[in-house]
Order: C-alpha cells, then sequence, then structure tokens
C-alpha cells in the first residue's frame, strides 16, 4: 500500500524535484535577463503552487522599488494557457480594475530562464480585507462586478472549465488508484465521496439544478481573502487590489464570491448580502446561483485533498502540512464530507 511517506524519507526524489535548481542566484540571474538587477534582497512569498519572491531593485522600474517575481510550477499549465491569464489580467487592468497585473518587459509579459516560466508584476502591499466591515465587502463586491463584467466579454479558449469532472471525480479516482487513503478509513472516505459527488450533479456547476445551463464567465477562480490586498481607503488608489490570478478559468459568478463568507448561516448570509449590494450597483447577479455555494465548496474540499497528495514530493509540502495523509485526516475528512452533504440538502443562503 502506497502511503505518503514520513517528510524526512525519500530525501533523493526531493532534490530532484524540479524547483531544487531554483537558487536564489537563478531568481536573480532571470531577473537580469529581462533588463531588471536586484540589489540582493530576495524574500520568499507564501505560495505552494508556484514560487514566488519579492525582489528589491537597485534600480527603480515605472517607479517600482521591488517587484514579484513568479516561477510557474513546470508542466501545470501550457505557455498558451499562462499567457490567457495574462490577457485577462492585462483586459482588467486596461478597465481600471486593481488587479496586480505582470509587467511586459522585452516585449512579453511570459519568459524563459533556467527551464522555467516565469512573470514579473509590481509588489504591491497591503492586509487582508476586514470581512465583518460591511463598506469593505460592499466595496470588494462592486469590483468582483467589474470584474465579472470584463470577465462575460470574451471566453477562455485554453484554459479548463471548473466541473465536477476536474473536481471531484477525476481527483477521488486518482486517490483511490494511488492507495493514498488509509484502508482503515478508505471505505468509509469513498463511501461519503460518492454520496457527496451524487449530490454535486444535482446542482452541476454548469447547470442551475434544472438542467437550464448558467451563465460561464471568465473567473478569477480563487477569490479567498488571501487574495485580495487591502490598503486604507484615506490613501491614494487605497481599497482592494485582487492578486493571483493562476486559477483563472471559466464558471459560474457565485465561483467568486463563497470563499469570501465565513461563520455560521447567519454571519454568511449577511457577509454575502454585503457582498451582492456592491456587485449589483454595476451588474445584474443571478440568484439561483446561490445553490451553488455548498456543491462548489465540495468540490474544492476533495479536489485539495487530491492537490496535496499530488504535491508531496515537493519538499516544501511535508513542511508545511504535516498533518497530512493520516488516518486522523481522513477521518477528518470524512466527518466533513458528511457535513457537506446536509449542506448541499439544506435551503441555499437568501439574503433578500
Amino acid at each position: 500500500m502506497n502511503l505518503l511517506p514520513p517528510a524526512s524519507d525519500d530525501v533523493a526524489a526531493r532534490q530532484a524535484h524540479p524547483y531544487a535548481a531554483l537558487t536564489p542566484d537563478v531568481v536573480m540571474d532571470a531577473l537580469s535577463s529581462v533588463g531588471l538587477q536586484g540589489d540582493g534582497r530576495l524574500t520568499a512569498l507564501s505560495s505552494y503552487e508556484n514560487r514566488v519572491y519579492q525582489v528589491h531593485l537597485e534600480d527603480p522600474h515605472d517607479g517600482h522599488g521591488a517587484v514579484v517575481a513568479k516561477f510557474y510550477r513546470p508542466e501545470r499549465w501550457s505557455e498558451a494557457q499562462i499567457q490567457e491569464e495574462h490577457a485577462f489580467a492585462g483586459e482588467l487592468a486596461a478597465a481600471e480594475i486593481p488587479v496586480v497585473a505582470p509587467l511586459v518587459l522585452e516585449g512579453s509579459t511570459l519568459h524563459r530562464f533556467g527551464g522555467f516560466a516565469f512573470s514579473v508584476s509590481p509588489w504591491r502591499g497591503g492586509r487582508a480585507p476586514e470581512l465583518d466591515d460591511f463598506e469593505v465587502l460592499e466595496w470588494i463586491g462592486r469590483f468582483l462586478a467589474r470584474i465579472h463584467t470584463v470577465g462575460a466579454a470574451h471566453t477562455f479558449t485554453e484554459r479548463p472549465a471548473l466541473d465536477v469532472q476536474a473536481f471531484a471525480t477525476e481527483p477521488r479516482d486518482w486517490l483511490l488508484a494511488h492507495d493514498m487513503i488509509p484502508l482503515d478509513v478508505q471505505g468509509a472516505w469513498e463511501k461519503a465521496c460518492n454520496k457527496a459527488i451524487e449530490l454535486i450533479a444535482i446542482h452541476d456547476p454548469l447547470t442551475l439544478g434544472t438542467g437550464q445551463k448558467s451563465s460561464k464567465i471568465r473567473l478569477h477562480g480563487d477569490c479567498h481573502p488571501g487574495n485580495i490586498l487591502w490598503t486604507p481607503t484615506d490613501r491614494p488608489g487605497g481599497g482592494p487590489h485582487f492578486v493571483d490570478l493562476d486559477d483563472a478559468r471559466m464558471g459560474p459568478a457565485v465561483q467568486d464570491l463563497w470563499m469570501l463568507l465565513s461563520g455560521d448561516r447567519r454571519q454568511r448570509t449577511v457577509q454575502l448580502s454585503g457582498l451582492l449590494d456592491g456587485y449589483e450597483q454595476f451588474r445584474t447577479f443571478d440568484r439561483r446561483e446561490l445553490a451553488l455555494i455548498e456543491p462548489l465548496r465540495t468540490l474544492r474540499l476533495i479536489h485539495y485533498s487530491a492537490w496535496l497528495a499530488r504535491r508531496w514530493s515537493d519538499p516544501i509540502f511535508p513542511v508545511n502540512f504535516p498533518w497530512f495523509g493520516s488516518s486522523d485526516y481522513w477521518r477528518g475528512q470524512v466527518d466533513t464530507l458528511q457535513e457537506q452533504i446536509e449542506a448541499m440538502q439544506e435551503a441555499p443562503l437568501d439574503c433578500g
């Protein structure tokens, strides 16, 4: 049975991981290859899927004294898919929506160095938004509506859509085929997962539960509080700034709202009301999509476990997720799936 190894095992495989070659010198040389000279100050930023660094420059570039260099995980996205993400970010920036878009350097936003694809963006400070503040929620809602207005103008042709197959069925089958779930909990997890997928299929994110197609638009895709940088509104350009479009894809508009909701049902209803008050100042929101919130949350839950398992050979994962893979972890997942099964059978949030 191929259970996940302890963090200390399989050293050779981890040393062979592609990011092992991404040394500080390689990062600095990559920036130099596009005309940017770092002053030696290099800080790794929080990112698991890719490697992201804040680099201070010897000479400011277009007024930016520091930039963020993002090195894409090899073989995750094709160059065409990354270029499509960059083009979307450029459209949003051109519409004066506060996204942090890649800089055009040497005539391109996507570059290659040392076997890595990378991009460079301006560094932007900020903190997580205060999502218990109605005004903050309303402000974020207005900008999400503007993002979706741009997103609805065209479609992605290279990037995948959010669907049950990619986010639940395939991850479930992969976990089972690779014996990633301990035998003492595997049966219970598989049973709960199958039941959850059956319920998700009723509210397939590509329909509205009645067989009628919902609108699929280009989305941020991963709009959780950590991907919104908030700066004080009494400063020029203050408010939310949206970062990290790495998971941009086609899907229902509500995908970019539900991850900003937390707490009990009453708290989530109040938060959703704030977001929609701002959103509907700029764009109509189809309230039927509220029925997709719990199915979408369940999709993310299933996909997340498979994502951790697939990335386990990356040394950063055992260090940051030492609890993953144990029987206790998977029993917790069974409990959470059971909670989601119940939640998907409840009436959707209703904010009036």
